[in-house]
């Protein structure tokens, strides 16, 4: 039970790094929304494809 709380704080670190790190490139948010969807799907299609092998 711990360990998932420790994923989420993690994920939420790692979520405001990366959003600061677009931040100080100094993207438009539009950019920096579609930035997101891209690598979103790019997670999600891996993810789907280990969950179809495994």
């Amino acid at each position: 039970m711990n360990s998932s709380w420790v994923s989420v704080i993690a994920l939420l670190g790692w979520l405001v790094l990366a959003g600061s790190a677009l931040r100080a490139r100094q993207l438009n948010a539009r950019k920096a929304i579609l930035y997101a969807l891209i690598w979103g799907a790019i997670f999600f299609a891996a993810a789907a494809i280990f969950t179809a092998i495994g």
